[in-house]
């Protein structure tokens, strides 16, 4: 069973810093992380082999120092790596992400993909359906929960006030919540080894893409404006007893004329 695990590195949310004039994230000197989510999906992934004998392919697209993201991934035990980077990618919403990642999914053959439910730095949650339209599979959600039963998977979704158990014939892809595992540490072994290990990095001409749907070339959506939101003043903290607590907040917001 071929399990492909899709990440990305993404600046640490403490550090996000804006460019006033350019209206765009400075990552510049902010250190970066793997995606959380995708840590999730890379343990599910790895219970898996554990359980049911698999070898575990991560992927990231982005720039050449994404592979110290791919490094911490075969740290945690995954047996391959994979970068795919490419100038022509540079400035892909992610509909061109998407298209990429699918062609990169075909060249190195998968039975299940598993991705973080959406990365902390633009929230989509977008990427892993829409890779999954492009290989024309079926897809599911917000996973809490996967067994492997011959060639279906059983996955459990978590949904607002309940879960829905779902099951799908591979190949099938899996975008996974925080609840469904505590990821492992990287071994010592394991990190001494990915430090040696040579990353294969995949390249346009290596996809044989259509050149119109990658990069910006490929991307519909266009960020015209980015910006901290305005800091809230102080917060007021009432002690007090239930039934008081509720009167004294009626009287501050009338005071503040909210009703």
């Amino acid at each position: 069973m071929n399990i492909l695990v899709f990440v990305k590195q993404v600046p640490d949310t403490t550090e996000v810093k804006i460019d006033p004039k350019t209206n765009t994230l400075i990552r510049e000197g902010v250190p970066s992380i793997v995606n959380p989510f995708d840590k999730h999906a890379l343990e599910a992934a790895l219970r898996l082999k554990d359980s049911c004998g698999a070898k575990v392919t991560v992927i990231t697209m982005g720039p050449p120092q994404a592979k110290e993201a791919l490094r911490e991934c075969l740290a945690m035990g995954s047996d391959e790596a994979v970068l795919v980077s490419d100038r022509a990618f540079g400035g892909a919403d992610t509909l061109a992400t998407s298209y990429t990642l699918a062609a990169t999914a075909k060249k190195l053959g998968y039975d299940i993909i598993i991705c973080g439910k959406q990365a902390i730095d633009g929230d989509t949650a977008q990427v892993g359906p829409e890779v999954a339209e492009h290989l024309d599979i079926p897809q599911v959600t917000y996973v809490s929960n996967i067994k492997v039963i011959g060639n279906s998977v059983i996955a459990t979704r978590e949904m607002e006030e309940t879960n829905e158990v779902v099951e799908a014939k591979m190949p099938v892809l899996l975008t996974v919540v925080k609840s469904i595992n505590t990821p492992r540490y990287p071994t010592v072994k394991l990190t001494v080894k990915a430090r040696q290990t040579e990353i294969r990095t995949l390249t346009n001409t290596d996809l044989d893409l259509n050149t119109s749907l990658i990069g910006l070339n490929g991307s519909p959506t266009q960020v015209s404006r980015i910006f901290n939101p305005p800091s809230g003043g102080p917060g007021l903290l009432i002690k007090e007893e239930p039934g008081e607590a509720v009167m004294t907040l009626i009287e501050k917001l009338k005071e503040a004329k909210v009703i």
